[in-house]
């Protein structure tokens, strides 16, 4: 069977939503005209049921526990699309209540695509659902608010306008993502899966709202700006002055990675205190395809924040092609904000392919911040060298607090490895507090709980890991 259900859907983490959908909203002119047009053709293009795959044939009346102990975990994801695919509203909601069952892990893959099946079959109902999930509705919302507006957005976007409370926590904690942890509002994601079917409804619509309009149409015109970056240039002048800048920087990202000579012309007509922003975005887009020609343009660029932004988007791109140039470019930067970050893409790229070569390049530097974000990230990534050099490593760096978190990770993976030796090491230790060394030797790790990977605080491990590593951006 045909899953486009899916195609928005897996790119999101684990999320739901809260509430009840309401029917046709009310509105007027032409913008009401085009998003009920709009409307009408996604309701006409949902899929329905046609032949099964081979995977479905074979899993059929098969449920989610079965699912699991297939071999193959692509195979075990096809078989849950094509098993979730294939029930009903009813039958999802039962499955639903089945998810706590389930490891962590398998848990997180099975809400993505339970929600975006169950948001595109019955969206009410999967909303309504969330609302007995706690906290944790909060994380399934964008994944049921994206899937249902890429079947239906002007559906989705009467409910948005009617429950506005529901979706309040989006976008509130800044960056790129979605949902509590994310930047993306609900407008945004309404407005981005519209605008991959309709354009100008999804504009129309966009530039009709009064909270969130301008992220709303931001989105829009990075969607656009994916195929058309000169047409999305001309749209953003549709914008309130105060709503330009981040579409400036969106359409300057798509504008880079496809001509970056028509990019940085077209940065050259911005107003003179956006054009810093929108070209490291430019730089940005370029580095996605071309870093080495990246790292040129950020040398012609002033020094301020702008620069120091891009240089860690570059880092990122040239460290996986090159660690040893990405490491250069970085030592040549004389911004301590731009070489502790740079340093958190480098180290774990480069300490997967060559451990004593990163540490070598940590160490090279003088004591500092600097120094001490190379040394963390080395520690925190590195999944070969033995334990105990790794904490000889962590114990060099300056900040008590880094090193602290550092040295009891370490000690954490030797406990896992060599619990005797490793619970020896930790009572000689003279740089463990006396409750460190007893959360260790306990397994609680730094942070109590379960220590990192387990329960309770130690999840906080992991989550600074995941910056250290330069997985949280």
């Amino acid at each position: 069977m045909k899953n486009s259900w899916i195609i928005p859907v897996a790119t999101l983490v684990v999320g739901a939503a809260g509430g009840y959908i309401s029917g046709k909203g009310s509105g007027s002119g032409d913008s009401h005209s085009a998003i009920e047009e709009s409307a009408q053709r996604t309701r006409s293009t949902r899929p329905e049921g046609s032949g099964a795959s081979e995977t479905t044939k074979k899993s059929r009346g098969a449920n989610t526990e079965q699912i699991a102990r297939m071999p193959g975990n692509s195979a075990r994801i096809q078989a849950l699309m094509d098993f979730y695919g294939g029930l009903t509203p009813d039958q999802l909601a039962d499955e639903a209540t089945k998810l706590d069952n389930l490891p962590m892990n398998e848990r997180i893959m099975a809400s993505i695509l339970l929600f975006g099946r169950w948001a595109e079959v019955d969206p009410t109902a999967a909303m309504t659902f969330s609302n007995t999930m706690g906290f944790a509705g909060g994380f399934v919302r964008p994944t049921i608010l994206q899937s249902w507006a890429s079947v239906d957005p002007a559906s989705a976007a009467q409910y948005y306008a009617k429950n506005p409370r529901e979706f309040a926590m989006m976008g509130m904690m800044g960056g790129g993502g979605r949902g509590p942890m994310g930047g993306q509002d609900g407008a945004g994601i309404i407005a981005s899966e519209w605008a991959r079917q309709d354009p100008t409804a999804a504009m129309a619509w966009a530039s009709s709202l009064t909270s969130g309009k301008g992220q709303a149409m931001s989105s829009v015109i990075s969607e656009i700006a994916k195929t058309d970056p000169t047409k999305a240039a001309e749209m953003v002048k549709q914008m309130d002055p105060e709503d330009q800048a981040g579409a400036y920087r969106s359409v300057a990202a798509q504008y880079g990675a496809k001509d970056f000579v028509a990019a940085k012309n077209w940065i050259g007509t911005l107003p003179a205190d956006e054009q810093a922003a929108a070209l490291a975005s430019a730089i940005g887009g370029l580095s996605n395809t071309d870093p080495v020609s990246a790292t040129k343009q950020v040398a012609l660029m002033e020094d301020g924040d702008a620069k120091d932004r891009v240089i860690n988007d570059v880092m990122g791109d040239l460290s996986r092609q090159n660690p040893q140039a990405a490491a250069d470019f970085l030592k040549e930067q004389t911004s301590e904000r731009a070489q502790r970050d740079g340093m958190r893409e480098l180290m774990p790229t480069w300490t997967n392919q060559n451990p004593a070569a990163a540490l070598a390049y940590a160490e090279s530097f003088p004591e500092g911040g600097v120094r001490d974000s190379a040394v963390q990230a080395y520690v925190w990534s590195n999944n070969t060298t033995a334990p105990a050099d790794l904490i000889k490593a962590a114990e060099t760096i300056g900040d008590e607090g880094d090193r602290d978190r550092t040295v009891g990770i370490a000690y954490m993976r030797w406990m896992r490895e060599d619990a005797t030796a490793a619970k020896a090491a930790v009572e000689a230790s003279t740089t463990l507090s006396d409750d460190a060394k007893q959360r260790i030797t306990e397994g609680r790790g730094m942070w109590g709980g379960g220590g990192p990977g387990g329960g309770g605080n130690g999840g906080g491990g992991n989550r600074r890991a995941g910056r250290v590593n330069g997985g949280g951006n």
